[in-house]
């Protein structure tokens, strides 16, 4: 099968066909200009070897429930000619767990992402391709610093996978001590960062020069490294096991809906989680005294027992429900300095368990809506909150979707949530009651992004014509009217029995 069908599934770099619907509505991302098409190679593609990589620092996170991967690396052109294309590998199984990928500049921090494309050719091999497009050429013998960064979701395994309720739960991780690249590097080492000082059992490597034995341990970091020079491809399986006494949140599906209101003056938020613990299973039952008990001295545990969603300050009217139905375990703190969201789910969730719940909540228009000199409007919101907890939070799918007032037109939108993350948007009709055609509905649809993105902003710019601001008062004015017309006409008919004299 042709592997830009898998990217455009998984790792969602292909561009964004224009998905405007008949009435005339447009999207618009501001990473455009980078593009992200996808390219054309051969039936079997090699990466030519143009670059070579002088410096590399592999800089592996495992802090949170997700692992976040920096490469920092000094690129050097060995080639005759200026070449703009430099070559990252991943393999078919990462490509479903990766999001957020964004590579820029490291020494000039004002510069946008670059652009990334999925390298397009047949093959059943075991890695795919990706094309990072460099702004500039590079000439040859010239040197330039990338920061490259991704998120892999789902990537532990626990280790025991079935613990006690009040053991501690351990993680395990597998990976390459090199940095997989395509080029030759002359100089790398990787650092590995824990949340925890607890490391019992990590992969040990001979070392080299002064140093007997990789790796190095510095507290809660690993540093396999430097290593000499490697060639193209080399790879050194490496496993490591650390404690992580904390819930591993997974969010499989967040839907978030958004209701602009122009003449209520309001914006409604609504969000529907479905949460998933993906720790360490219980290897006994669930034992609820226990629980109880241990309650009173509050220890460390890898269950989850809250959540914190902080909102906009101004933020009011919030709830909180599950599929029973209202759920009054929450708790609701707003001020001029903060407002913040605190639920509890009805029992506490560990691994393997499922908890589906919706929140919602109502913010003042003017927080997020202005009006523009030329007559038009742009609302600007978080593309993603969602509850923000020291262990970290992972989203497998995000549906975002922007209810705009009904006539809206000329919608367009700009987001900061790295564009490989965005699978899919377009302008859809959304009807509710009163309406006469339905209202317009920006569909953004997202894929493998974690709490890092949360409060990035999406920005729409619309057009709300008078004919359509004065459509709804005149459907329930000429409702109302008809209404009382048809009650006039019917109080005129004569259903009384007449007898003859």
């Amino acid at each position: 099968m042709k592997t830009s069908a898998v990217f455009s599934a998984v790792l969602s770099l292909l561009s964004l066909a224009s998905t405007g619907s008949a009435h005339g509505h447009h999207h618009h991302d501001k990473h455009s200009d980078s593009g992200t098409s996808s390219a054309s190679a051969p039936a079997t593609f090699t990466p030519p070897q143009v670059f070579k990589n002088v410096n590399l620092v592999h800089i592996v996170s495992l802090e949170k429930n997700y692992v976040k991967e920096s490469i920092n690396v000094v690129i050097e052109n060995i080639d005759k000619e200026a070449h703009s294309d430099y070559i990252l590998p991943f393999t078919n199984e990462q490509l479903s767990r990766l999001g957020g990928l964004e590579v820029r500049d490291r020494k000039n921090a004002e510069s946008g992402p670059f652009g990334v494309e999925p390298v397009e050719f047949e093959s059943f091999g075991p890695n795919q391709y990706v094309r990072i497009r460099l702004p500039t050429p590079l000439a040859p013998g010239a040197q330039q610093t990338l920061g490259i960064t991704y998120y892999l979701l789902s990537a532990y395994k626990p280790l025991p996978a079935s613990i006690k309720q009040e053991e501690q739960q351990f993680l395990s991780y597998s990976f390459s001590a090199y940095c997989p690249s395509v080029y030759a590097t002359s100089k790398q080492k990787t650092e590995v960062k824990f949340a925890s000082t607890n490391i019992p059992d990590y992969t040990k490597l001979l070392g080299s020069g002064d140093v007997k034995e990789f790796p190095q341990k510095q507290g809660s970091k690993l540093v396999y490294g430097p290593f000499d020079e490697k060639p193209a491809g080399a790879l050194e399986p490496i496993q490591v096991r650390f404690e992580f006494n904390k819930p591993v949140i997974h969010f499989s599906r967040l839907e978030r809906d958004i209701e602009v209101s122009h003449w209520g003056g309001n914006v409604a938020f609504e969000e529907r989680y479905d949460l998933e613990h993906r720790g360490a299973n219980l290897s006994s039952l669930f034992n609820r005294v226990k629980w109880q008990q241990s309650q009173y001295y509050n220890p460390v545990t890898h269950a989850l027992k809250e959540m914190k969603f902080p909102l906009r300050v101004g933020s009011a009217d919030p709830y909180y429900t599950d599929v029973i139905g209202n759920v009054s375990t929450s708790r609701f703190r707003s001020n001029k300095r903060e407002a913040l969201l605190e639920i509890k789910p009805r029992y506490p969730l560990f691994g393997g368990w499922k908890y589906p719940f919706t929140i919602g909540w109502n913010s003042d228009a003017k927080n997020f809506l202005r009006r523009t000199a030329t007559g038009g409007f742009v609302l600007n919101v978080p593309f993603l909150e969602g509850p923000k907890q020291p262990e970290g939070v992972e989203y497998e799918q995000v549906v975002v979707r922007l209810i705009l007032p009904e006539g809206a037109e000329n919608v367009k939108w700009t987001t900061a949530v790295p564009k490989s993350s965005i699978s899919d948007a377009g302008v859809q009709i959304h009807k509710t009651y009163l309406d006469t055609i339905g209202r317009t509905a920006l569909v953004i649809r997202g894929r493998n992004l974690v709490d890092d993105f949360r409060d990035r902003d999406l920005t729409v710019t619309y057009d709300y014509p008078m004919s359509a601001v004065l459509r709804k008062p005149l459907v329930v004015f000429s409702s109302s009217m008809a209404v009382f017309v048809s009650l006039w006409l019917l109080s005129l008919i004569n259903l009384k029995f007449t007898t003859k004299k």
